[in-house]
């Protein structure tokens, strides 16, 4: 018997229990539905994690003060505006490109019989450039509103809709109140999608000297202004290392940082909190993918539970064909061909079900931009395969094995 004759036997057998045939490829269905439709669920959480990342600018490194982690030392000396100007300085760290400062004041902002309490952010003009987020309404804030310590501000159009009732309202021109002292706002920055950082646009920025000495009080014992946050954005991805060691030397000499430990600043690079991120979310994809693996598991054990049953059931077929000369090789050769085509067509309907899972998973979460990969219906593919070639050799050889004289007898 050919190839060729043992698929037609086998389509045959399948087609004359179809509804058994249908229930036992739906494990495969499912599984092979599910591995697809987690995997690229997983896979749309790190391309929108790296997104985030990558939105909040390029190479750039987050320096801000921290508590040390030695016993020895205690108190924390805040990063000032004159260390971030020397930060600046490329004879001080020639791998540095730019310092965008960020201070952080508890404020009640009021327009109209509207009100909302936030931490205001005093910026330097440079901020849009390093964080790569620009006004769509009006301008941000300048050199000049620093030197003029001006009382201006930009908001973020999630404050813009707690002020106003509507975020797509124009509020340029318009007074607000800040700790009882008026501001002008002159820009609306461009709104940010949604993320796991939280809601971006509930923002509103003003200069950072106007922060530092009309809203707060923040003097430092070398001179300078606290400064809570610093941008720095390193000249290129390859000097990223280099601009963090300048950085932690300059520091450390300014702190009067002796041992490792004392540090009262944290350096925190972007590409490596990334990568940090990328392996969790890696490690996530393949757990869900493993999950949906044990589908496809009960499903392979679904298909040799048939199987067996309908070796037991064709005992005197097998018997018969064996005593008019198939051999072992053809008998086994068919049920394993059945058990195949089960894998192999379920799998096909399980691809399509995982597409329609991400199609629709794109629908309702459009910022995770699900898409089918090749990759999983490949793994898709041949793990549905091997599960048939796997779960159908144990029947295939228990019918190949029959002797056909008791195969006759079985009632």
């Amino acid at each position: 018997m050919n190839i060729s004759e043992s698929l037609r036997i086998a389509v045959d057998g399948l087609l004359t229990n179809r509804l058994r045939s249908l229930l036992t490829m739906l494990g495969i269905i499912i599984g092979v539905g599910a591995v697809i439709g987690l995997v690229s669920l997983g896979r749309g959480v790190e391309n929108f994690v790296a997104a985030q990342f990558q939105g909040l600018g390029s190479n750039i490194l987050f320096v801000f003060s921290s508590q040390p982690t030695s016993s020895t030392r205690t108190t924390i000396q805040p990063i000032s505006t004159i260390e971030a100007r020397a930060l600046a300085d490329p004879t001080v760290a020639p791998s540095i490109r730019q310092v965008a400062m960020e201070t952080s004041v508890p404020a009640v902002v009021i327009a109209g019989s509207r009100s909302t309490q936030l931490l205001v952010s005093g910026v330097t003009p440079n901020f849009t450039e390093v964080r790569s987020w620009t006004p769509t309404l009006g301008e941000f804030i300048n050199q000049d509103h620093l030197d003029t310590v001006a009382r201006v501000a930009v908001l973020g159009t999630t404050i813009v809709e707690r002020l106003y009732g509507d975020k797509t309202y124009n509020p340029v021109g318009e007074v607000i109140r800040i700790n009882e002292r008026t501001f002008t706002v002159i820009g609306v920055m461009a709104e940010k999608a949604a993320g796991f950082i939280g809601d971006e646009n509930a923002v509103v920025f003003i200069p950072i000297t106007t922060a530092q000495t009309r809203l707060s009080q923040s003097r430092t014992r070398d001179g300078g202004y606290r400064v809570d946050v610093l941008y720095v954005q390193a000249r290129d991805e390859s000097r990223m290392n280099s601009a963090t060691l300048e950085i932690e030397t300059y520091l450390s000499d300014a702190h009067g940082i002796i041992f490792r430990g004392e540090q009262d600043f944290t350096i925190i690079n972007q590409a490596d909190l990334l990568s940090s991120l990328g392996q969790v979310t890696g490690i996530l994809t393949v757990f869900l993918a493993m999950i949906a693996g044990i589908s496809l598991l009960v499903g392979g054990i679904g298909i040799m539970n048939i199987m067996l049953v309908s070796v037991t059931e064709r005992t005197r077929e097998i018997g018969i064909r064996k005593a008019v000369g198939a051999r072992a090789s053809d008998i086994m050769m068919q049920f394993l061909i059945e058990s195949v085509i089960l894998s192999f067509v379920g799998g096909t309907i399980g691809i399509a079900l995982g597409a329609l899972l991400t199609l629709l998973g794109g629908l309702l979460v459009p910022d995770l931009e699900l898409a089918l990969t090749t990759d999983a219906i490949i793994l898709a593919t041949g793990v549905s395969g091997f599960i048939g070639v796997f779960f159908g050799l144990y029947p295939a050889s228990r019918a190949a094995r029959m002797r056909p004289i008791e195969a006759l007898r079985f009632e």
